[in-house]
């Protein structure tokens, strides 16, 4: 078929395809660069490096495996770029270092911003992060062994020591030819921060005004409506919140006295916000913060205590069948269909747990909506219940041939959808008042209630009505 000749369906099912491979790393490329390195031809793997960005070589280091990862890096020598290991996932982050000689290292972690550094270095033991330390000049590793000093997971931690600020009596002529002037201003800013005498940063400037005013407009007068100042021992995912919020492209970070110490990009706010999406679906999957790089033994260590808590809540619900085994003895067909109620019933909790478990992430979900929202999940339980109900009624008549059998599953499941929907919203609501992470426990406590409550209400039913 040619091009010509090619259907809707057909343009739909290209594009499509495209909009999965977009990004991704060339497989072609992919397999040219471990050809150069079976060769030993440095010149032909630093022509194929030379067009990727370094997150695209940070993945490709990534996707190989360690044996090639190494060679790699050690053909590629003095061209190892700092930015990829930033860019770099943090469980091969460490190998990665360690196949770095002293002069690579030396030379990339100089080129990175001081923020980037302390997340090199944070997790790194004390003689891997002196010897990354050592090789900084004084000033920065001055800075960098500050924002050590703040608590992890804060914005003292996330911040850059690399700004550029101005007196807030300034005017654009005096700025443009301070910063034309200077020699070491960061490679990339979007504010200049203005600051009174004492420090305490009163506003920022965009570029894009700085350079379409003239000179002698005052800075004060071109300050962004939208101000925000960050206190450097705030949570980072608050600090996450407030840049997606109101939309923010840098703000500047003030220490206990006020005084501007750092800034935070949107990039790395980003990032932040990134991670904990990434963390929520991670921990609503019991697998912990895993990555596909682990080894084996790591990640069966943080995936076995939520299988183990899932064997005990099995073991709970299996505790509620063991009451009715007379019941069950005398009529079988309970044993085929009680997996269909439970079953249903963890399916509408995991979807009501992790609209709420999001929304709390997003703040969406707070006190003033919280019953909005519980009444609202009830109510498609409900809803979806007695759809549900129908259909399997329908089903215990056709299959088993017993009206009553149908009335008993239907009532069952309209019973289990309500108390999924409240489950799936409540649970998550009660953990996070209690201080404790929704999307690492709720899961476990919905899926014990779906399915005590199904197997409670199916068999309960039918003892009642059947026998």
């Amino acid at each position: 078929m040619s091009d010509q000749e090619q259907t809707p369906q057909t343009s739909a099912a290209t594009a499509e395809d495209e909009r999965d491979d977009a990004y991704e790393l060339d497989r072609n490329a992919v397999a040219r660069i471990i050809h150069a390195v079976d060769n030993d031809d440095r010149a032909q793997l630093i022509e194929e490096m030379e067009p990727l960005h370094p997150a695209d070589i940070a993945d490709l280091l990534e996707q190989v495996s360690a044996f090639d990862r190494r060679r790699v890096i050690a053909l590629y020598g003095d061209e190892f770029d700092g930015d990829i290991l930033s860019e770099l996932d943090e469980s091969i982050r460490e190998e990665v270092l360690g196949y770095l000689s002293p002069e690579v290292l030396a030379v990339a972690v100089r080129e990175l911003d001081s923020d980037d550094v302390v997340d090199l270095v944070e997790d790194l033991e004390d003689d891997q992060q002196n010897a990354i330390l050592e090789v900084l000049e004084d000033s920065d590793r001055i800075a960098v062994r500050q924002s050590l000093n703040y608590p992890e997971y804060s914005a003292g931690r996330l911040m850059q020591r690399e700004f550029v600020m101005a007196p807030e009596h300034w005017n654009v002529g005096e700025a443009i030819d301070f910063m034309r002037n200077q020699q070491d201003l960061p490679e990339q800013f979007y504010h200049i921060m203005l600051v009174d005498p004492k420090l305490h940063p009163v506003g920022n400037v965009t570029l894009g005004k700085l350079m379409s005013s003239r000179r002698e407009v005052m800075l004060s007068s071109l300050v962004e409506e939208t101000f925000h100042v960050i206190p450097v021992t705030q949570y980072e995912g608050d600090v996450a919140y407030a840049f997606n919020q109101y939309h923010l492209i840098s703000a500047p970070v003030v220490d206990e006295n006020e005084r501007l110490v750092g800034v935070i990009t949107i990039d790395d706010a980003m990032a932040v916000l990134d991670e904990e999406h990434e963390e929520d679906i991670l921990r609503l999957a019991g697998v912990g913060e895993g990555g596909l790089n682990d080894n084996f033994i790591d990640t069966t260590k943080q995936r076995f205590p939520w299988l183990a808590v899932n064997l005990v809540t099995a073991i709970l619900a299996s505790l509620v069948i063991a009451q009715f085994e007379a019941t069950i003895a005398q009529f079988v067909a309970l044993a085929v269909l009680m997996p269909i109620v439970a079953s249903m019933g963890g399916n509408a909790g995991t979807q009501s747990l992790t609209v709420s478990v999001r929304s709390i992430a997003t703040r969406d979900l707070t006190g003033s909506n919280v019953w909005r929202v519980i009444r609202r999940e009830v109510t498609v339980g409900l809803i979806n219940g007695l759809i549900f109900a129908v259909v399997m009624g329908v089903i215990g008549v056709v299959w088993f041939g017993s009206p009553a059998l149908g009335y008993v599953i239907g009532a069952a499941m309209v019973i289990n959808l309500v108390v999924a929907g409240l489950a799936g919203t409540g649970i998550p609501v009660l953990l996070e008042k209690a201080g404790i992470d929704p999307a690492l426990a709720s899961g476990a406590f919905v899926t014990t209630v779906t399915d005590i409550v199904g197997f409670l209400a199916f068999l309960g039913l039918a003892a009642l009505f059947l026998l």
